[in-house]
């Protein structure tokens, strides 16, 4: 029988390129699993790993959260395909970014209409800091 192919920390870091900080976090929030410890208490982790340190990384670059990504994972480990659940989550994210430039070319005109009745202050104002933004 062949024996599976440990990795401790410190490898799994140089590998993923994923700080040991980022990897002990993503093992305390259950996003991965070491599978056993050395005797001297380091964690030892299957190439297993590395799948999912890969999906947590493209995922993250997706918007999704680390909640989101382990409600995801939970749906793997429990032996279903997670496409259909990213699916949507990913439309959720698309109406959120949506939203947010609705809110920043709003803000935009905002600013924008600030700037073009700009006035420099003359004085120090007493009751307020800038005239120009607190009318």
């Amino acid at each position: 029988m062949k024996s599976e192919t440990l990795f401790l920390i410190g490898q799994v870091q140089q590998i993923s390129g994923i700080p040991i900080r980022t990897i002990r976090y993503y093992e305390s929030f259950g996003l991965i699993q070491s599978l056993q410890r050395t005797q001297g208490g380091f964690r030892l982790f299957s190439a297993e790993v590395f799948k999912r340190l890969s999906f947590i990384k493209r995922a993250q670059g997706l918007g999704l959260s680390l909640q989101e990504i382990s409600e995801i994972l939970q749906v793997y480990d429990g032996g279903k395909p997670p496409c259909d659940d990213i699916q949507q989550k990913l439309k959720y994210k698309i109406e959120d970014i949506n939203k947010q430039i609705d809110d920043l070319l709003e803000l935009r005109s905002e600013l924008q209409g600030l700037i073009s009745d700009w006035h420099s202050a003359t004085t120090k104002p007493k009751e307020i800091i800038c005239p120009n933004i607190q009318k």
